[in-house]
């Protein structure tokens, strides 16, 4: 069983940045990703890494702006978002799998609580 803690969610103006943390208990060696869900919307696939770190997929709608990257040494996941828009705004949940393409598929064996990013106009 893995559990996920995310972390960095705030409330941030139009153009700001935030990073958001992903600390994953037991085993490591899982492909990670970020999610989001605005309210009245379905969750969507934002980001994804593979367990070395070498390949990374994106969402349209943040390639640019967001970056996934993972420390292996502190087994943390991270997501710096820039140029932060108010149509970012959304529950960000972290997400494990096993298999890269499940995992963009939104259909993660793990996910964590979510944190809130609110962008302000």
């Amino acid at each position: 069983q893995v559990q996920l803690v995310e972390s960095g969610g705030g409330l941030v103006q139009a153009g700001g940045s935030l990073r958001l943390s992903c600390v994953p208990s037991g085993r490591t060696t899982y492909e990670m990703g970020w999610f989001r869900q605005a309210p009245g919307n379905e969750r969507k696939f934002i980001a994804a890494i593979n367990w070395a770190g070498g390949t990374t997929s994106y969402a349209d709608s943040v390639k640019g702006r967001f970056t996934i990257s993972r420390d292996i040494a502190n087994d943390t996941v991270y997501l710096q978002m820039n140029s932060l828009k108010p149509e970012d705004t959304a529950v960000y949940y972290c997400a494990a799998d096993s298999s890269y393409s499940v995992l963009i598929a939104g259909g993660a064996d793990y996910w964590g609580k979510g944190t809130l990013v609110t962008v302000s106009s």
